[in-house]
């Protein structure tokens, strides 16, 4: 209870923020303790150890299948599926069975009906482009984080001040990119943000320097000629390559 106490008490980001030497040894110090979190905790500290959310689209429930894979096989340690993709919730329920470490979620989560049913398949976490007022005020049972989605200070807020551990920022570049997660990190450092939409791989070391605790990557993983013309190979070496800056940003 102590480690699980001290993840939600801190922020992260904050603390490497201020002295990245504690930061570092936070991090550390959660990666190797014998204490077992709880699933929610355990789903958040895996999103600021990868830095990295994977955020997957796709026209078929195959192709979606596939290009999960080649992620997950590349690297990627938490995916988000939009609830959009036919067939989410099978692909879902059969990457959780192939890839049991890994973090799996869905994404684009609108209403109450969808959560319930993404959270009975087995979604380790949730997120939506805004605040699902059913959602945060914690009206579907069963143990998932929730990642609203939040533009100004007062959503922010808002948003940390009815529960939400975590929250994420969109639509961060048409708002001002990695300058605005600097600027909205000022006032709440000890909140957790995740930068989301229109992210490159080659951008995400600055975000995560700037304050952010992981940064979705959708296009600038799945990119859309290889989604395609299927060039699974070209995903995974993406994916490799995205979660190599992550983590030498996240050392520094």
């Amino acid at each position: 209870m102590l480690v699980s106490r001290s993840i939600s008490m801190w922020s992260l980001p904050a603390i490497g923020c201020w002295y990245p030497c504690a930061f570092a040894r936070f991090r550390v110090f959660c990666a190797s303790s014998q204490l077992p979190l709880p699933p929610k905790d355990e789903t958040l500290r895996t999103i600021h150890n990868s830095g990295v959310i994977a955020c997957l689209r796709a026209s078929s429930a195959e192709l979606a299948m596939s290009a999960a894979c080649a992620a997950l096989n590349g690297g990627i340690s938490v995916l988000e599926i939009v609830m959009s993709t036919p067939g989410v919730l099978e692909v879902l329920q059969q990457l959780l069975q192939d890839y049991p470490t890994k973090t799996l979620g869905v994404g684009t989560v609108l209403n109450i009906k969808d959560a319930k049913n993404a959270v009975k398949a087995g979604a380790k976490f949730l997120m939506s482009p805004t605040m699902v007022k059913g959602i945060i005020m914690g009206d579907i049972e069963g143990e998932f984080l929730y990642i609203p989605g939040v533009m100004t200070p007062t959503e922010v807020l808002t948003a940390y001040e009815s529960g939400s551990e975590i929250v994420k920022v969109y639509p961060v570049s048409a708002l001002g990119g990695i300058k605005y997660i600097s600027a909205l990190k000022k006032p709440f450092p000890h909140i957790s943000m995740v930068a989301s939409q229109g992210i490159t791989i080659e951008s995400t070391g600055d975000y995560i320097r700037q304050g952010a605790s992981s940064v979705v990557l959708s296009d600038a993983i799945f990119n859309k000629e290889f989604m395609d013309k299927k060039n699974f190979d070209g995903i995974f070496q993406l994916s490799k390559l995205a979660a190599s800056q992550a983590m030498e940003a996240l050392e520094w």
